[in-house]
């Protein structure tokens, strides 16, 4: 019988191991430590070093609500919408108005009819800046990353205050201006000489007066920027976009058209008190055409002071519901 041949070597061995041997040097340099703790590995170019983060305040979260109130698409639109229904509307009462003799309405009147639309936008973005959040989840990171929620809702309420107030005044004295160029100097009847309110009338020719602008302008931009704080406040207490517009409107509307319904002297005391602190009174009484028909009624002011009252009020509804509350 022949031998079978010996089976082949499947694994082959491995060479000797060499010594170990330091890397070679290039002259001039401190000799490499092979062994020992790690060294810091230096900083590339082109890659800082994070910053010391401290901690967190006003500042931080004015600067956060800043950037999400203006890279929002629904900002840019309804102010645009503000200026458009604000300023063409006015421009068109104006335009309508400017071939007439004067009728006994105050100078920048006009502007009251654009701007009675346009703070529906204000009232909107209001409500959108703080629910759209909560319908989003977006604000459980907004708590995480900054705990303090009261922080929170004050700078909210400051950065979109700010951006209302300057956008209506801007909106406002735009079409006053234009109130005033295709109105100042018709002729007044002497009819209107007693009766006339807000503008004055000097040889015979209407003209507005300062405290006419100031109210005109200044007192109805602080009205409407208001409506959109109480319109943030419910938002916040209601954390849903449509039933928290939907309220603000009833709020807004609600009350004159109750009164148009109310009918009878049994229903003069309520009709007049609904008419008289209605928030539309209120605008319309900055601009000097008021709603009511007492013989003493409220300043434009005074209704302005009510309705940041009830706007407090609001506000200290809507941060207890916030720290009581999960996100």
């Amino acid at each position: 019988m022949t031998t079978p041949p010996p089976p082949q070597q499947q694994y082959q061995q491995a060479p000797p191991q060499q010594p170990y041997q330091p890397p070679q040097q290039a002259p001039g340099q401190p000799p490499q430590q092979p062994y020992g703790p790690p060294q810091p590995v230096p900083q590339q170019a082109g890659y800082p070093a994070a910053p010391a983060v401290g901690r967190a305040h006003l500042g931080h979260a004015l600067r956060s609500e800043w950037t999400k109130i203006r890279t929002v698409r629904s900002t840019v639109w309804t102010l645009a919408l503000l200026f458009v229904l604000t300023v063409g509307i006015g421009s068109l009462f104006a335009l309508a108005l400017s071939g007439e003799e004067y009728v006994g309405l105050p100078l920048l009147a006009g502007t009251f009819f654009g701007l009675m639309f346009g703070q529906i936008c204000v009232i909107t973005l209001g409500v959108l800046v703080i629910s759209s959040e909560y319908g989003t989840g977006m604000m459980r990171t907004t708590l995480t990353a900054s705990p303090n929620r009261g922080r929170i809702l004050l700078a909210k309420v400051l950065v979109f205050f700010g951006v209302s107030f300057v956008m209506t005044l801007l909106a406002t004295t735009l079409s006053g201006l234009v109130q005033s160029s295709l109105l100042s100097g018709q002729s007044a009847a002497d009819r209107y000489i007693d009766s006339y309110m807000e503008s004055s009338i000097e040889n015979g020719e209407v003209v507005a007066t300062g405290a006419h602008w100031l109210e005109a302008t200044l007192g109805v931009s602080l009205y409407v920027s208001l409506l959109g704080v109480l319109g943030l406040a419910v938002g916040a207490l209601l954390r849903h976009s449509a039933g928290a517009i939907t309220t603000m409107m009833a709020v807004v509307l609600l009350p004159l058209l109750a009164a148009m319904f109310m009918f009878g002297e049994s229903m003069a005391t309520l009709r007049d008190l609904l008419i008289e602190y209605a928030p539309l009174n209120g605008l319309a009484t900055l601009f000097g055409l008021p709603m009511g028909s007492g013989d003493d009624p409220i300043s434009g002011w005074g209704l302005l002071a009510i309705l940041a009252a009830a706007t407090t009020a609001a506000l200290i509804g809507a941060y207890a519901k916030l720290v009581s509350t999960d996100a």
